[in-house]
């Protein structure tokens, strides 16, 4: 199952990835030769106008070729003779694509797992919400006149009061205030002995799922910070290996962490994608500006070979990467 899972993970991170540039390429009039789901020996082919269709041996990923990508050509329709905009266009789609597919994975998690409301859904028995008369359906509207939005609001205001709260509640329409005399709970912080109840509404799932995304966004470029200036160090670098083995421990805890690595790894991918370096698209980017700025100081095949030499290092990049997962396994 660690095997079929590793797949799936190859196949999200990828295969949306390279879907989102061939989209854009259409839509922009970029001349697309090949458009493959997998890697590998191809076992199945369709030409369909300009473009192949191709499934390949290999079920990790896929591609998306466009005409003179890395050199000239004087087909009006070719990548490299394509306007600014179109370009960009093009190379942020597969980032974006990355993006859409964690947004999409954690808002999924979101609505299975639920979301904390202010309503209650029960009263422990004997508690100081209990003996304060609150009731199952009772929908929190504030403590000590500050205002409840959240269940997060909520536990702010009780979590830290050792003194009696006036909790107002809406009640079937009536509007009610009840005094609780919140305990210490074993944690040390105070509470009144109540749970909320959960909604799984979709709307509210896909606002927390774009949230969580932000937040796991905000996460990792502080990682990358902390890996630029050695706070991190270069050995907890992973790669193809390494995932796998992430694959197979958050498996082992349940189907949702499986997701959050999805959503993980894909925003990964988008960042890591969208940086200033040769043959990544935020380096093509890059090199569009520049080529924007210097004119024909540039050549397209100048351009290709330099791609080309970053191509190399982040190949050299990766066996460093799988060196640390072997190192990793035998430590």
């Amino acid at each position: 199952m660690t095997i079929v899972y590793a797949i799936i993970l190859f196949v999200l991170l990828i295969f949306p990835h390279e879907l989102g540039h061939f989209v854009v390429a259409k839509a922009v009039g970029v001349k697309v030769n090949e458009f493959a789901f997998g890697m590998g020996p191809a076992i199945y082919k369709r030409q369909k106008g300009e473009t192949l269709y191709a499934i390949r041996l290999v079920p990790i990923g896929g591609y998306c070729a466009m005409e003179a990508e890395n050199e000239a050509s004087d087909d009006d329709r070719a990548f490299c003779n394509k306007p600014w905009w179109a370009k960009i266009s093009v190379l942020l789609a597969g980032a974006g694509m990355n993006v859409l597919i964690a947004i999409l994975v954690l808002s999924i998690i979101m609505g299975y797992v639920g979301s904390a409301t202010t309503s209650i859904d029960k009263v422990q028995d004997a508690s100081p919400a209990y003996e304060a008369g609150l009731e199952t359906g009772d929908k929190i509207l504030a403590v000590n006149d500050t205002e409840i939005n959240s269940w997060q609001d909520l536990t702010a205001a009780i979590g830290k009061s050792e003194k009696s709260l006036a909790i107002t509640v809406d009640r079937n329409g009536e509007e009610l205030t009840l005094n609780a005399n919140p305990q210490k709970g074993d944690d040390g912080r105070y509470i009144v002995g109540i749970t909320p109840e959960i909604s799984h509404n979709v709307f509210t799932a896909a606002k927390n799922g774009a949230k969580a995304t932000w937040n796991m966004t905000v996460m990792m470029f502080d990682m990358l910070k902390q890996l630029i200036t050695g706070a991190v160090p270069s050995s907890e670098i992973a790669g193809p290996i390494g995932m796998v083995t992430m694959v197979s421990e958050t498996t082992n805890y349940g189907i949702s962490y499986f997701g959050y690595l999805i959503a993980l790894m894909s925003l990964n991918l988008a960042i890591l994608n969208l940086l200033p370096i040769p043959a990544l698209d935020g380096g093509r980017i890059l090199f569009v500006f520049i080529r924007m700025i210097t004119g024909r100081m540039i050549s397209d095949d100048l351009e290709g070979k330099i791609h080309a030499a970053g191509m190399v290092l982040l190949l050299g990049l990766m066996v460093f990467a799988t060196w640390n997962d072997i190192t990793r396994l035998f430590t």
